[in-house]
């Protein structure tokens, strides 16, 4: 397939147009989510879910008066007034400034209560991301709490005013880092990039593994990968986010959104939205980190433009593997190393969901390469640090991880470090792995309905 298209909106409105104007009845019904709690019933339902299991037993925290009240919902997030986010971000004048997305500008400001440094993102009233996104996103971020998700302080709902305010994240996004650099600006490195790859997958694992429901991202893409100090990877931007299938249900059905050139080809022609679709958004991402490339790209040439659609003849010819690596790297990356990223990119960007493996093996793998730190100057040029790559172990990684697959990406020839055979291999490993997937989820239903256990949303 060519091109694996989202749709936003606009968009959607052309191609529904009988779904349009059923939407457009519903916003004239109810126009405003945060003052018709009927209109939240469903939401509600869900995150009282998410919540029992992940903030059981927790004290219960009394709204602010310019909270946002949902029936038997908890929002244990701190409320704003505007006049506080307009006096800590100087009312949002040009300097404090930071950038824009579909919900809005974003804002660095200092809070005068706490003198803490945050970002505060204010919502668009004409763009893409409305109320329900506000919504989606205070909720989420209020109950799920890892080290790789962005760490939402509070909200504003003071009249139609619609603000988030999160920890400052000092480094920009991924992408202010992949694409469009400056000339002094450092391009990342080898290390670094196997590095938020890795933390941005154990965000995801936390999101699909961890919550109960599990929850589906829905706009994994590098702008919205934050990076702290150190280049520690926090997922932000929440507002698209979905909670998955329960029970039998394989998938979850909803309006196709997201963004061009990440989104997952089942979901974008049917709306039918697994976990595997985050998969395969992660993988255009993962492809970003290798190759330096957008996901989409109109100054490249004809048929170079989709990221996927240029990768995916080359993961076939072991000798054009070296095309794929990051120009701006130089040659400064381990061959090995380069093939088996190269695996992981290709495996999570297959066509058909099914193939695709779990978030939790690809945090395996990714571990394992974010830990094998590359030193350029370790043995002497880097021709020759790469000849010499080409033997001996990569990865073979036999600790329990993820869904409890082995990544065994062991090979010794050229034919067997190659992406299409380490396919081949977890084609072969995926119909054991998933028998035993089966019985110790079948287990596990046991033990619940024997005796409901309580879910632990720490931070582990």
């Amino acid at each position: 397939m060519g091109c694996f298209s989202c749709f936003d909106s606009k968009e959607d409105e052309k191609l529904n147009p009988s779904h349009t104007q059923q939407q457009q009845q519903q916003q004239t019904n109810h126009h405003d989510p945060l003052k018709h709690p009927s209109h939240l019933s469903r939401m509600s339902s869900g995150a009282d879910k998410l919540r029992s299991r992940s903030n059981g037993g927790s004290k219960r925290e009394q709204p602010a008066p310019n909270g946002i009240h949902i029936p038997g919902v908890q929002i244990a997030a701190q409320t704003f007034t505007f006049r506080e986010l307009a006096a800590a971000t100087k009312n949002f004048r040009q300097d404090s400034f930071i950038g824009e997305g579909g919900f809005g500008r974003v804002y660095k400001g200092r809070l005068e209560s706490t003198s803490q440094t945050v970002a505060v993102k204010q919502l668009d009233r004409n763009g893409l991301q409305g109320n329900r996104e506000f919504l989606v996103e205070v909720l989420m971020l209020s109950l799920l709490h890892h080290p790789n998700l962005v760490n939402l302080i509070g909200y504003c709902a003071d009249g139609d005013q619609r603000l988030l305010v999160y920890e400052f994240m000092p480094l920009g996004s991924l992408e202010d880092h992949l694409h469009d650099l400056p000339p002094d600006k450092e391009p990342l490195d080898w290390n670094t990039r196997m590095k938020i790859a890795a933390g941005a997958a154990k965000g995801l694992e936390y999101l699909h593994d961890k919550a109960n429901p599990p929850v589906i991202y829905r706009d994994f893409k590098s702008s919205n990968i934050l990076l702290d100090e150190g280049f520690h990877p926090k997922l932000s931007d929440f507002g698209l986010a979905k909670l998955g299938p329960v029970g039998d249900k394989s998938h979850v059905s909803t309006r196709v959104m997201g963004t061009y050139g990440y989104c997952a080809p089942e979901y974008a022609m049917t709306g039918q939205l697994t976990v595997k679709s985050d998969v395969y958004s992660f993988g255009v991402v993962f492809l970003e980190l290798i190759t330096g490339r957008k996901a989409i790209d109109s100054t490249q040439p004809h048929g170079e433009q989709n990221l996927v659609t240029w990768a995916r003849p080359l993961f076939n010819d072991r000798r054009k593997f070296s095309k794929l690596a990051d120009p701006k790297l130089q040659g400064r990356f381990p061959m090995r190393g380069l093939y088996q990223a190269l695996a992981v990119a290709s495996m999570c960007i297959q066509e058909s969901a099914a193939t695709r493996p779990l978030i939790g093996d690809v945090v395996t793998a990714l571990s394992y390469l974010a830990n094998q730190a590359y030193d350029p100057k370790g043995s002497g040029s880097d021709d020759k640090r790469n000849k010499e790559d080409k033997g001996g172990r990569i990865l073979k990684i036999d600790e329990a991880g993820g869904s409890g697959r082995r990544w065994d990406l062991e090979g010794g020839s050229e034919k067997d470090d190659s992406p299409r055979e380490t396919a081949r291999m977890l084609d072969r490993e995926r119909a054991v792995a998933e028998a035993k997937m089966w019985g110790e989820n079948l287990r596990e239903k046991r033990r619940q309905s024997a005796a409901p256990g309580s879910f632990d949303g720490s931070n582990a």
